[in-house]
């Protein structure tokens, strides 16, 4: 019998939307028991870019695979009653809600410690402590005051946001780490402790080497960055790699929106590469044969690359340069992805069926422990776990249970 990494370990997730009910679902998927607590009217998401009448959407399902559906009217006394045995018998608990929320319904961190001294209590916000902790945070709001939008696109076109769901999704992973950590530390110290993690922090996390960037302009342009001129930030540099090793995506064949490969040009790359674009001349030529020849002129680089690969398909390219050892990946299109084999069978790529559409196809688990397999169920209906949660674990009586509903209160 194989037990999961965080079996036993009871969540209660008073999550909504995005960034919370994806790191809830990852904590399901390591084998925690995640009861999503929802208002009596549901998650928004539940109801947001339905595709099917009536149905919950896709956006809901495919962030609560795995968890329980419970309805709780917080705002009732009796409401309150149920959250505070809620708390006492769980191990951790995650909210995303604006700034206060939960302390304005009477659980403030001290009381919550009260109640479950052992509780790891996980709040994701948009934003720390200073001016910014009012701002309502979206995901690209994240992206632009993390330093992904001014660092994403052209030189010369406007600032763009990343198709990564970084701010919100991104969050999520740093929010499941810290509660690992902390559930980690429990061990140790039988204490609970507070979690927060802000939107904007997690986005800047991802954004670390544009900041070493900055550091770096002090002395001087960032050789290999594309970009002709250099203020005092960090530019946009369209596709470049911006690492050690510079990388471009340049057309294939037949010139579709991803009909793409990007390139990375190692030094040990260039002769084989010269030889594959047919300009073999270029291997000893002193104004191309080192790295520090080819760094000014990195446009050009890859112009003559896409002169070749411009006239092959995608894959044909993708084959021709992995025959000669030289990094490069496929511009991937939703559709390849969703249809890809190799995701499928690596369980990224998963059909889970539902009560109500059938099935639905989303994303599995990254994460993956020779221990904890993941198996992907489906995402709960509204409340559908209240009479197991409220009478078998709760000990309410079925009496009771049919008056909450009546009263409003579930």
């Amino acid at each position: 019998m194989t037990t999961k990494a965080l079996e036993g370990i009871r969540v209660l997730d008073m999550t909504h939307v995005q960034s919370g009910p994806s790191a809830t679902q990852l904590l399901a998927w390591l084998g925690a028991d995640v009861v999503k607590l929802e208002a009596p009217t549901g998650d928004i998401t539940r109801r947001q870019l339905r595709d099917l009448p009536d149905v919950d959407s896709l956006y809901f399902t495919m962030l609560n695979c795995n968890k329980r559906s419970i309805t709780l009217n917080t705002k009732t006394e009796r409401g309150k009653e149920l959250l505070t045995e809620l708390i006492r018998r769980s191990d951790v608990m995650v909210e995303n809600f604006g700034p206060g929320a939960v302390d304005r319904m009477g659980f403030t961190w001290d009381r919550i410690k009260e109640i479950n001294p052992r509780i790891v209590y996980a709040s994701i916000k948009g934003f720390g402590e200073g001016p910014y902790t009012d701002f309502k945070a979206y995901e690209v709001v994240a992206q632009a005051m993390g330093g992904s939008m001014s660092t994403t696109g052209f030189e010369d076109g406007p600032p763009l946001a990343t198709g990564a769901q970084i701010g919100d999704s991104g969050t999520g992973v740093h929010t499941v780490a810290g509660i690992l950590a902390a559930l980690f530390q429990r061990e140790h110290t039988g204490r609970g402790q507070r979690v927060n993690v802000a939107m904007q922090h997690a986005v800047l996390n991802l954004c670390r080497v544009k900041l070493r960037d900055q550091q770096r302009l002090t002395h001087g342009r960032l050789a290999e960055y594309p970009n002709e001129d250099f203020g005092d930030e960090v530019p946009r540099s369209g596709n470049a790699s911006g690492g050690g090793q510079p990388g471009w995506a340049v057309r294939c064949a037949p010139g579709g929106p991803n009909d793409y490969v990007y390139v990375i040009v190692q030094p040990v790359g260039w002769q084989p590469i010269t030889h594959l674009i047919g300009r073999p001349e270029l291997a000893a030529d002193p104004e191309w044969a080192t790295p520090e020849a080819r760094l000014p002129k990195l446009n050009k680089m890859f112009q003559l690359i896409e002169e070749w690969s411009s006239t092959l398909p995608k894959w044909e390219v993708l084959e021709q340069l992995n025959a000669r050892n030289i990094p490069c990946g496929p511009i991937l299109s939703t559709k390849e992805i969703i249809e890809d084999e190799s995701l499928v069978a690596n369980g990224m790529v998963v059909t889970v069926p539902h009560p109500e559409r059938g099935e639905f196809v989303t994303v599995g688990s990254p994460l993956k422990l020779s221990d904890s397999p993941v198996d992907v169920t489906g995402s709960p209906l509204l409340g559908e776990h209240n009479e197991a949660v409220y009478i078998g674990e709760l000990g309410l009586g079925d009496e009771e249970l049919r008056l909450l509903k009546s009263n409003g209160v579930i």
